[in-house]
């Protein structure tokens, strides 16, 4: 006979602990879409590499048609992916990056200071490197795929490390991510675009300059962001810039404060709960009183916290391992020495591992040695040198401009060589660096990289 506290392990109880729960656990780790990002990435080079590849290729290439007539448009997976899923994924960056510039870690110039300068020194020696390595060669183009960041990834790892790296290095990490977002973003906008077409730029600014209307009356409907925002797409597409572009614009345009002050909401709320309270009621409070409560706490929550909250799983767990499984799988039959010495691997790979660890922690050092800004959480070279290493993990963004520097596959399988070796190269040397530093105190320690006032 069963006791009375065990589990029948048949029952729907037992089930949703053994297999639905752990699932759950998964999804709210901090390392999950990381870890998710990974498995997708390794799942597109074992899939390529298989005796099922042409069906990796077949799926990807499909071709698609939407609308009727001939008003159908054509398009393959991959170009979907690419153009409207990761729209989508700009859309959540764009967000982002106005919450941090308007109410989080980047509000204040001297808050923003030493990771701008981090990211500058991040993006502009990745590309150096790259760049001597390709000159005269075909491959110069790519020489903006090792400036990226990938955000995911890096607090993936820096979340394996907890007890090991200062909080403070993590927001640092994550203020320098935002602001090579926005490095990456301007690239893409300006050197990686088809021919520009005045008349359809035009119409994208007659769009923006609406979006930017309902913005100011703090409209927080999202259907019409969502008109809005695909207008904006079709006519960048058609105006010679990457549409993805139209994602971070409209992100930008998203009201990053509630319609109504707080204080006015909360003191109509305590007024008619207040009321609700002291009626006599002999029945549980009805449809429309719940839905007034609810429809006053949604106007303390900015528009932009409610998207960003809707639409982040989705990106974190749905688009961004769909863009890792289309774009990572490399075929590796006849790969040989040459494939991975280059000047296009060499570039991709030596620009994410060197160059990011070289510019980030060399540029740190100068900021703080002007003194521009203390290190932050008063970490130690070795802590700060890590952290350096770990943002030379380059992945979602130099894959997708990989994508559009080189359109000859030869070429595109020579850059994602480099970007998944120069990743992984930086991951592992940057957590086993981090690894073997001392844990944390619960006070600030290490060595600083300048002398005290």
């Amino acid at each position: 006979m069963r006791d009375r506290g065990q589990t029948d392990p048949k029952t729907p109880e037992a089930l949703f602990r053994a297999v639905v729960r752990p699932l759950q656990d998964f999804f709210r780790l901090e390392a999950a879409s990381g870890i998710l990002l990974l498995c997708s990435a390794a799942l597109a080079m074992a899939w390529a590499n298989s005796p099922l590849r042409d069906s990796y290729t077949a799926i990807f290439d499909a071709q698609l048609t939407l609308g009727v007539g001939e008003s159908q448009v054509h398009f393959t997976v991959h170009r979907l992916i690419n153009d409207v899923l990761m729209a989508i994924f700009f859309f959540v960056v764009g967000m982002e990056i106005k919450r941090e510039l308007i109410v989080g870690e980047l509000r204040s110039l001297s808050r923003a200071l030493l990771p701008l300068v981090a990211a500058i020194g991040g993006m502009v020696v990745p590309a150096a490197i790259y760049a001597v390595l390709n000159r005269g060669g075909p491959g110069l183009v790519g020489w903006a795929i090792p400036m990226a960041t990938d955000i995911a990834f890096c607090i993936g790892c820096l979340s394996l490390l907890k007890g090991r790296v200062p909080h403070a290095l993590v927001v640092f990490l994550t203020a320098l991510a935002i602001f090579d977002d926005m490095g990456g973003i301007l690239v893409i906008a300006f050197f990686y675009g088809s021919g520009l077409h005045v008349s359809w730029l035009l119409g994208a600014l007659a769009v923006t300059g609406g979006l930017f209307a309902i913005n100011r009356l703090r409209v927080g409907n999202g259907l019409a962001y969502a008109v809005g925002g695909t207008a904006l797409w079709y006519t960048l597409h058609h105006g010679g810039i990457h549409a993805t572009i139209a994602g971070v614009i409209l992100g930008m345009m998203i009201p990053a404060r509630a319609a109504r002050p707080s204080q006015e909401v909360l003191t109509e709320l305590h007024a008619h709960t207040t009321r609700l309270v002291r009626e006599p009621r002999e029945e549980e409070l009805g449809d429309a009183e719940l839905l007034a409560i609810e429809e006053r706490l949604e106007e303390l929550e900015p528009p932009l916290n409610r998207f960003v909250h809707l639409l982040h799983p989705y990106v974190a767990f749905l688009i961004m391992p769909l863009f890792a499984l289309a774009n990572s799988g490399v075929p590796l039959s006849g790969v040989g020495l040459e494939a991975l010495t280059n000047r296009i691997s060499l570039g991709a790979g030596l620009g994410l591992f060197l160059g990011k660890q070289l510019g980030i922690f060399l540029f740190t050092v100068l900021a703080v040695r002007l003194r521009l800004a203390p290190i932050p959480g008063g970490a130690s070279r070795g802590k700060l040198y890590g952290v350096a290493m770990i943002a030379g993990i380059g992945f979602t963004v130099a894959l997708f401009i990989a994508r559009l520097a080189f359109p000859e596959p030869r070429l595109l399988d020579q850059a994602k060589i480099g970007i998944l070796l120069g990743s992984l190269a930086s991951g592992v040397v940057g957590f086993l660096i981090l690894r073997l530093s001392a844990p944390e105190s619960g006070k600030p320690q290490g060595e600083h990289l300048a002398p005290r006032a």
